[in-house]
């Protein structure tokens, strides 16, 4: 007679994504799906009623967030593990999402890092994706630069992100344009005219007022170009919202 199955509940609002999810958990012999939730409430009863071995969970989800939720998992299952899944990189809801679960994998990496990051919280050790900077190292390294205050440290502008299909390319590029226009910066994208659309939804499902940073010129979407007058009209519109941009004390990305 085999072990008995690992139950998981998977907590996932985009349904490209929890197709995903569903399709890894099936490499592994011993996982066994028994419900598929979407929205923040719902997940804290269905965690309830179900008592899961293992919670899949988003943060950015409708009616509460994924860690609100979390906090209210842990009181009426106490037991269950839970494992954040989402494409969010600001360090203090990394910290404050690893207070009520065991690991937390980047959407962009979970090709690589998903079953790797179930075994380990299964196990009861703490995984987080190698591209998410572990955030509980963030009092060591302000201690270190007290310490030391004439150390330099290298800081990476610059990222080279790969993503295993369309779904997750939206769902990264959504969150990083959400978080840059929540805090106020510019956003121009060069992405083909379905890419736009779905990453558009994305951000208006998780209630990113689109329409007032297009019309403070914070959010510029743009066609990818296919000859060099139209790239020399997009360069030039990149550097009339950097300008802008500037004139305010803002920042700007460009996706």
């Amino acid at each position: 007679m085999g072990a008995p199955s690992i139950r998981v509940l998977v907590v996932e609002d985009y349904k490209p994504w929890l197709r995903y999810i569903s399709s890894e958990l099936e490499k592994l012999s011993n996982l066994q799906a028994i419900g598929e939730v979407s929205d923040g409430e719902e997940a804290v009863r269905q965690a309830q009623e179900l008592q899961p071995d293992l919670i899949l969970l988003d943060i950015g989800l409708p009616t509460i967030n994924g860690i609100e939720a979390a906090r209210r998992i842990r009181q009426v299952s106490p037991a269950s593990k839970i494992l954040f899944v989402s494409e969010m990189r600001a360090p203090e809801i990394a910290e404050e999402a690893l207070k009520c679960a065991g690991g937390y994998v980047l959407k962009s990496d979970a090709g690589r890092d998903l079953l790797p990051a179930i075994k380990a919280v299964l196990q009861g050790k703490r995984f987080v994706s190698a591209n998410l900077a572990d955030p509980t190292l963030s009092d060591a390294k302000d201690e270190q630069a007290r310490n030391h205050p004439h150390r330099r440290t290298a800081k990476n502008d610059h990222e080279v992100k790969c993503y295993p299909d369309d779904a997750a390319f939206v769902e990264g590029f959504a969150s990083f344009i959400g978080t840059t226009l929540r805090n106020g910066d510019g956003v121009v994208v060069l992405a083909t005219e379905s890419r736009r659309a779905s990453i558009l939804q994305r951000l208006r499902l998780e209630g990113v007022d689109v329409g007032s940073a297009i019309e403070e010129r914070r959010y510029v979407p743009l066609d990818v170009p296919d000859s060099l007058p139209k790239f020399q009209m997009a360069e030039r519109l990149t550097s009339e919202t950097v300008r802008a941009a500037a004139e305010s004390n803002r920042r700007v990305g460009v996706g």
